[in-house]
């Protein structure tokens, strides 16, 4: 997942017209059948958390509770392709598939939204514009106060990503419960209400067959999978004059690959929206040399390497050096 840190997206009419031209390109794979991986995977996350509640308890805490915070992270991959159209060509029906709140903090229908509206390339990593971009404008970052100018800085290393990465988006997207209201849009309302009694169903089953209490599931499994799944928009985009120059390919481990569903290959997603997670690694395979040409060899060789490299030290700057778009 790569949740919107900006505000979520407010629907105007304009927007909504991108939107729906965005929706149409990615919401509309190519006719491949039946995707079974897609339906394998859906069986094989839910199953794995079913049976991971069921035995939290019984088994080891080394192992149930990392297990369970890997296969929520998982969920939100899941999300990202249910969202660009698999694995069936009805929105309606993929939604029914991702609403479930298992990663509890972001309702599926945001998290959609704003990831459609981030694939307008020609804006990526636009302050204001993109909601998955993690810049300032510099005459923003100047106003800062100086505790907030080292967050913006730690946030641009892996550690700050890790640990506090969440800490800065969770507030912006639900502060919308007030801040909508209070501008009278109420686009996202009924979303709210599904997702916040979806979720206190969902806690209250939890803690009565793991005995997880509703704190420990939010704080102790949900939001360090939200760090896991934060860790792959880490650094999959940069600031360039060329939007095909901002995204990046990683060449990541399988168990990466697997986690992030072949995301970490970004490139080729971002050419390519509407193609299923599992044929990704073949169109890079059979075009890496291209896909590295156009993106100007925006490449890294995985995420331990970001880990290792990047650990305390900045990736970047967080302020945007002001390309024209």
């Amino acid at each position: 997942m790569s949740p919107p840190v900006q505000s979520p997206v407010i629907a105007t009419p304009c927007a909504a017209v991108q939107h729906g031209a965005v929706a149409a390109r990615i919401l509309r794979p190519p006719d491949v059948g039946v995707e079974w991986p897609t339906w394998m995977l859906v069986i094989v996350i839910y199953g794995a958390w079913l049976v991971l509640v069921h035995t939290y308890s019984s088994l080891p805490g080394w192992l149930s509770h990392p297990a369970l915070v890997l296969v929520v992270a998982w969920h939100m991959s899941l999300q990202h392709e249910l969202l660009h159209g698999h694995p069936t060509r009805s929105k309606a029906f993929n939604r029914l598939l991702g609403i479930f709140p298992m990663s509890a903090w972001y309702p599926y229908d945001i998290y959609r939204d704003s990831h459609l509206v981030h694939h307008r390339d020609e804006h990526l990593t636009t302050p204001g514009i993109d909601p998955e971009c993690n810049y300032l404008q510099a005459h923003e970052f100047e106003r800062l106060w100086k505790l907030q100018r080292a967050f913006r800085w730690f946030l641009r290393t892996a550690l700050g990503r890790l640990l506090l990465g969440p800490v800065h988006t969770i507030p912006l997207v639900w502060a919308s419960i007030v801040t909508g209201p209070l501008r009278r849009d109420f686009t996202y309302a009924r979303t709210w209400v599904i997702h916040l009694a979806l979720l206190i169903a969902m806690l209250w089953w939890v803690h009565r067959v793991s005995g997880i209490s509703p704190l420990l599931y939010l704080f102790g499994i949900a939001y360090p999978a939200l760090s896991v799944a934060m860790l792959r928009s880490f650094f999959e985009h940069r600031p360039a004059a060329l939007p095909a120059h901002r995204v990046v390919i990683n060449d990541a481990a399988l168990p990466w690959r697997l986690l992030y569903l072949n995301n970490n290959y970004h490139a080729v997603h971002h050419d390519h929206p509407g193609v299923a997670w599992y044929r990704i690694p073949a169109l890079y395979r059979n075009d890496r040399d291209g896909f590295l040409l156009r993106n100007n060899r925006f490449h890294v060789p995985g995420y331990c390497h970001l880990l290792w490299k990047y650990g305390l030290k900045p990736v970047d700057s967080p302020m945007h050096p002001g390309y024209e778009i």
